[in-house]
């Protein structure tokens, strides 16, 4: 929410649906009157990991100013097959090659995690997340 004058933010969401799982996103961004100079953008990447899986996503912008930038976009997808058969034709077991291009695509908001501990945290337990839920 912006309720001030000249104010940014970028969120990045990413979301995983494996199985018979089920991802439901509905986030936004508000713009309040007066918040002139915003520049506030979201995007919401998904990805389907099974043909089971269903991923329902609803980005919203509500703006209430005048002279603004704002954006917003969803995306769902599955793994790109050429890059799964690349690795693999590198010699990658299918688990393994599953589990790095998922983790690539999962890790870009952690990179703007500026306190490099906390990241390397961060990073750590979406491995072990991914270690279980990508499977061989």
């Amino acid at each position: 929410r912006h309720i001030a004058r000249d104010t940014a933010c970028q969120l990045l969401w990413r979301g995983i649906g494996d199985g018979r799982g089920r991802v439901v996103f509905h986030g936004g961004i508000t713009i309040d009157a007066g918040a002139d100079g915003t520049d506030a953008r979201l995007s919401n990447k998904n990805l389907l990991l099974s043909a089971t899986a269903e991923i329902d996503t609803q980005p919203v912008l509500v703006i209430h100013a005048d002279e603004v930038q704002a954006a917003h976009g969803a995306t769902v997808g599955q793994l790109d097959p050429g890059a799964l058969f690349y690795l693999r034709s590198r010699g990658l077991p299918a688990g393994d090659a599953q589990r790095l291009l998922t983790a690539a695509f999962v890790r870009e908001p952690l990179a703007a995690i500026a306190d490099e501990t906390l990241r390397t945290l961060a990073e750590t337990a979406l491995d072990d997340a991914l270690a279980a839920l990508v499977r061989a």
